[in-house]
């Protein structure tokens, strides 16, 4: 896998307090992991958000950086917390807590893609697993973390736009009839990630271009929104679900017809989001 395992697109000139994260749309699976796994090369990219790195890369253009890493979801996931941990897939490991995303097989090392299937036949050693994190969770973090505190530095305050997909069938089971149901859904774990008027603006950037929105339902954020997301500091974190089917064929992984225009689509979406970076830090209402 190459090193950096992540890219940070800057802007020539940051004008806004607004930082874009793609952490799940990295595919680069090198030689080494595409051994040990006993799926197929389009059974390991299942739960990759693909292209989504490619759909916000016009950030940089309206002041904006984006940081997006090159290593799988599969490999590490940067989702969740580096202490996730699944001792069914780890040796070594004692059970100390439970904890539903690791039980389901979908820890800081994934278990299983898409679908609960496996990815390995056995396990991994404790000192495996603590060199994915020593390598890509860590510094894709420290990364983050940096750009986050250059924005409040600059900009008295930093909105974090963590970019995510959802596959369609998530979408078909989300409550409401068939197309009156999301394309976008927005999570902010329900107001205690970002201040209420940013969550506000966001979402009419989204839906002013007739896109239909959500809040919190079926996604409402993980460890990222749940650990970057600190209002009362100054620091707002939202994550964006984009319906797959929208711009790319799910069981072949790859860009369908209309990923051009809705590509574009979203360059004025991500032009929306960037001025709201640009307005003074609001004060945040208290609950």
């Amino acid at each position: 896998m190459q090193y950096p395992p992540f890219r940070i697109d800057r802007p020539q000139s940051r004008s806004t307090s607004v930082v874009f994260a793609s952490p799940h749309s990295g595919r680069d699976y090198g030689l080494d992991f595409l051994r040990r796994t006993i799926l197929d090369e389009l059974g390991i990219r299942s739960s990759e958000d693909a292209f989504v790195d490619r759909l916000f890369d016009t950030a940089p253009e309206f002041g904006a950086p984006l940081i997006a890493c090159h290593a799988p979801r599969a490999y590490v996931d940067l989702n969740r917390a580096a202490d996730e941990l699944d001792p069914a897939v780890i040796r070594g490991l004692r059970v100390l807590r439970h904890n539903p995303r690791v039980s389901s097989g979908l820890g800081v090392i994934p278990r299983v893609v898409a679908g609960g299937r496996a990815i390995y036949r056995g396990k991994l050693d404790r000192d495996e697993a603590q060199q994915r994190l020593d390598r890509i969770w860590h510094p894709y973090h420290d990364a983050l973390q940096g750009l986050l505190d250059e924005a409040r530095a600059e900009f008295g305050q930093a909105i974090l736009i963590d970019c995510h997909s959802m596959p369609h069938e998530a979408v078909r089971a989300a409550p409401g009839r068939e197309g009156q149901r999301p394309q976008v859904v927005l999570g902010d774990r329900f107001g205690a990630a970002a201040g209420s008027e940013i969550m506000a603006r966001i979402e009419t950037a989204f839906s002013s271009v007739g896109l239909r929105v959500a809040r919190n339902a079926p996604f409402a954020g993980a460890f990222i929104t749940q650990h970057y997301g600190r209002p009362a500091e100054g620091q707002h974190a939202i994550q964006v679900e984009i319906d797959r089917s929208l711009y790319m064929d799910e069981a072949q992984v790859r860009p369908n017809r209309s990923f051009p225009g809705f590509r574009g689509v979203l360059r004025g979406v991500i032009e929306e989001i960037a001025e709201i970076g640009r307005t003074k830090a609001l004060p945040v209402a208290a609950e």
